[in-house]
Formats: C-alpha cells, sequence, structure tokens
C-alpha cells in the first residue's frame, strides 16, 4: 500500500468518527451521494470535525469503501486514541524564531524531549510582528479540536520559552483570554515562568507581570538595534547591497557619454565589482539611476546658490517682517 492510500485511508478513519450533517449518515461509514450510492469525497462539514483536515477542500473516500456503488452501512467507528483516556494529559508543541538565520532545532528537540510526537509539534520562523502567523494559527486549532473532542483531557499548549509566543503584553494577555475561553492550559519549558501554567488560576497577575517584562525587552533590542545603526551611519557604514554603479562606473559613463557615446555602447565595458551579480554588466536601468541621482545632486547646489541671490535682490519692502532677519542672514 503506498504512502497516498496510507494517508486516504487515516483520513477516512478520523472523518467517519463523526457522523455526517449533510447526509445523516451514522459514525463509521462513508457519506452517501444524493442518488443513495457511496459518495466519491467526504461532505466538508463532516470533515471540518477533525481539527487537522479542518482547511482541506477534500477528503477522498477510500477505495475499500466502494465510491459509487450501492450504499450500506459501515463498520462502527474506529476505538478512540489511547491519548483520549480520562485525566491524560495531550501536548501541542510550538518553536518559533524570528529570523530566517536563526535556528529551531533546540526548541524541536527540547519538545521532543518533553514527550510531545513530532506530528503535534508546530514550528515556523517568523516575526512576532507579523500578526497571522500559519503554524501558530494551526497549532491552536489542533489543541482546540482535541479539546472539543475529548473534554475530560488536559490540553496543554506547549512552548519553549513566553517570547516564542510573543514579545506584545496586550497579544499576550488576549491568548491567556482565548486559552482560558477554551479550557486549554499554557505550558513553558524554559524562562521566568517555566512549568504548567493555568490562564483561569491565581497565576494571572503574574503572568501578565512576565508579559510586559517581554514587550520591555523587545524595546530595548529595538532602541539598541537602532542606535547600532545611526553608529554606524555616522561612521560611513550603511546597510544593504552595495550599489551596483560605483563612483568609478559612473566616472567612466560620464566622461565617454561627454566624448558622444552612448549609454547602450558603454554597458558592455562595465563590470560589476561586487555582490550576486559580480563580474556580470549592470543594466540600462540601473545605469540610467545612477546618471539622474548624479545630476540630482550636482543641480542641488546651484538651486540653493540661485535661492540665496534671488532673496538678497528682493527689495526690503517685498520681504515679510518676521523673515526680513533671516532672509538678509541667508543671503550674506
Amino acid at each position: 500500500m503506498t504512502d497516498l492510500q496510507d494517508t486516504i485511508e487515516s483520513d477516512a478513519d478520523d472523518v467517519e468518527r463523526h457522523d455526517c450533517p449533510r447526509c445523516g449518515v451514522q459514525p463509521g461509514s462513508p457519506c452517501r451521494s444524493r442518488s443513495g450510492a457511496v459518495a466519491g469525497i467526504y461532505h466538508t462539514g463532516r470533515f471540518k470535525k477533525v481539527a487537522r483536515l479542518a482547511k482541506l477542500l477534500r477528503v477522498p473516500t477510500p477505495a475499500d469503501r466502494g465510491p459509487g456503488q450501492p450504499w450500506r452501512p459501515g463498520t462502527p467507528p474506529p476505538a478512540a486514541p489511547e491519548t483520549d483516556t480520562p485525566g491524560a494529559d495531550i501536548r501541542i508543541g510550538y518553536a518559533r524564531c524570528s529570523h530566517l538565520t536563526q535556528e529551531l532545532q533546540s526548541q524541536l528537540d527540547a519538545l521532543s524531549a518533553h514527550g510531545i510526537p513530532r506530528d503535534k509539534i508546530f514550528s515556523e520562523k517568523i516575526s512576532t510582528r507579523i500578526r497571522v502567523r500559519p503554524q501558530f494559527e494551526t497549532a491552536l486549532a489542533l489543541a482546540r479540536g482535541i479539546k472539543a473532542h475529548a473534554p475530560h483531557c488536559r490540553v496543554l499548549f506547549t512552548v519553549y520559552e513566553m517570547k516564542r509566543l510573543g514579545r506584545d503584553a496586550a497579544e499576550l494577555t488576549a491568548l491567556a483570554d482565548h486559552l482560558t475561553a477554551h479550557g486549554l492550559v499554557l505550558e513553558m519549558l524554559a524562562g521566568p515562568l517555566p512549568g504548567i501554567y493555568d490562564p483561569s488560576g491565581p497565576g494571572r497577575m503574574l503572568f501578565g507581570f512576565f508579559a510586559a517584562m517581554a514587550e520591555t525587552e523587545r524595546e530595548s533590542i529595538r532602541e539598541a538595534t537602532l542606535e547600532g545603526l545611526d553608529a554606524a551611519a555616522r561612521k560611513g557604514k550603511h546597510g544593504g547591497r552595495p550599489p551596483v554603479i560605483n563612483d568609478d562606473m559612473l566616472h567612466t559613463v560620464l566622461r565617454r557619454r561627454a566624448a558622444g557615446e552612448s549609454v547602450e555602447q558603454i554597458r558592455p565595458d562595465l563590470i560589476i565589482p561586487t555582490g550576486k551579480r559580480k563580474g556580470q554588466n549592470p543594466g540600462l536601468a540601473s545605469i540610467y539611476r545612477a546618471l539622474a541621482e548624479h545630476e540630482k545632486a550636482q543641480a542641488y547646489p546651484e538651486a540653493v546658490e540661485q535661492a540665496h541671490a534671488d532673496f538678497a535682490a528682493l527689495p526690503a519692502e517685498e520681504i515679510p517682517s518676521p523673515r526680513l532677519a533671516a532672509a538678509r542672514q541667508l543671503a550674506n
């Protein structure tokens, strides 16, 4: 049996745990079409009851259910998972880092070592400033679905530390309210507030305190980053990619254009010295952009000088009195 067939049958087993609100079949049976035969795919309202399938567009009926054949009741629904035993703890793990160059493996290892199955650990590389985090939303949806399906179990939403959830105090407080509303419990493995936290319990004030600390830490990181960028700019170091057209290339273009050559004739002789396109010829748009910026830079001092001359030539009675002194000072 192929992996695809295994997946289809697994999806079908999960779907058939529920009755269908559209065709009315009981748990353990495939869906029924309008003509009375076995439907080729399960009805959407049915498989959306399964958290991990809620965002799919379709769940096909396996071949052994006889799609297109006369419908007959199926077998009883599969046995409930072992984790549905009363009093069991079910953990959903979430790992996050902000930048693509940062690593997630240490968080994943910690969550796995805590006993969370790999298929219940969700991870992504995304900033907390981005409000919509797909894997985070998927993990929460799965936790809500499990709690709804097994209300007698304790469902824990587990992260390595608080800042993996976010660094905004209001957002973290809203998350605590969301967990409380759905009967979920938050668990952190490290950081200032390790352990299991019940958002509705007496630890709510402590959680709010550390949420505010997380927001303060983010603002400190932001301020330190901006100060570092300002210090580098004062030293002449600017971030971003190096310019495609450097000063030597621009000087060559200006000199040869003055000699009567066109930009198209000059371009094949220009070589990009650094960056991803090192050794290639620059594009015409890059050359024209560099020429326009050069002309703008040359025109600015001339415009300022002309403005000074215009102010100096104006008769005193034509200059508004509050600006008279400033204009004369500027002209001088």
